[in-house]
């Protein structure tokens, strides 16, 4: 098996999250019945829309307001929502610098356009990156093209739009099913396991993907 192209997913792979961090960062702010409205926000595919930019910030907002039963101002939902986004490690930025010089580099990840803009920031004020953009050939964000993961066609779009043959291009993301939709159209796909591994585990000190992962792709 030769990788030539490597898509990272963002959340969890790059970016540390917690969603506990967010539901405790609403109930703090006197949703008190989170659980119930989380449960609700996710049968009504209230997130889902967001990721796809079939709902604007603002609409989200008056969605997290009728639902939670909260007269919440626009600052007070945003930083509950950004609650969730922690950290981006040092030694990932590294790591994406070095793959970059081996591999053609892709981000592709779920996200929407009030997460956007937090991390963005964050980028900027801690490594002098203007946007995450900088460290990849081509980024494709979720809210921008109009289709998530694991929808097929989105790992499509991305296969056709860089003309990227699927059995050369690895698909790292620590969502299992994510995972199976970038293998249903044939990228090679690796699941990481956040309960048992990093993303660094999967290159050597170069950058590059370590044989023995490579191995275990060919024989899975």
């Amino acid at each position: 098996m030769i990788i030539k192209n490597i898509i990272f997913d963002l959340g969890g792979v790059l970016l540390n999250i917690d969603q506990h961090a967010t539901i405790n960062a609403f109930k703090e702010l006197g949703v008190n019945n989170f659980d119930e409205f989380f449960t609700f926000a996710k049968q009504s595919h209230l997130f889902d829309r967001l990721d796809k930019g079939e709902v604007s910030p603002e609409e989200f907002r008056d969605e997290i307001r009728r639902i939670g039963g909260k007269d919440l101002n626009d600052k007070d939902i945003d930083a509950a929502w950004d609650a969730m986004l922690l950290d981006l490690p040092k030694e990932r930025i590294t790591l994406l610098e070095m793959a970059r010089v081996h591999y053609r580099t892709f981000l592709l990840s779920n996200t929407n356009a009030i997460h956007y803009p937090s991390y963005t920031r964050y980028m900027k004020e801690t490594y002098g990156y203007s946007s995450l953009s900088k460290l990849f050939e081509r980024d494709y964000l979720s809210h921008e093209v109009g289709m998530r993961k694991p929808d097929p066609g989105i790992f499509q779009f991305v296969l056709k739009e860089n003309n990227l043959n699927p059995r050369e291009t690895l698909f790292i993301d620590d969502t299992e099913r994510h995972v199976e939709g970038a293998r249903n159209t044939g990228i090679v796909g690796y699941w990481l396991d956040l309960s048992k591994e990093n993303v660094l585990d999967i290159f050597d000190n170069n950058g590059q993907v370590r044989q023995s992962v490579i191995i275990m792709l060919e024989n899975r």
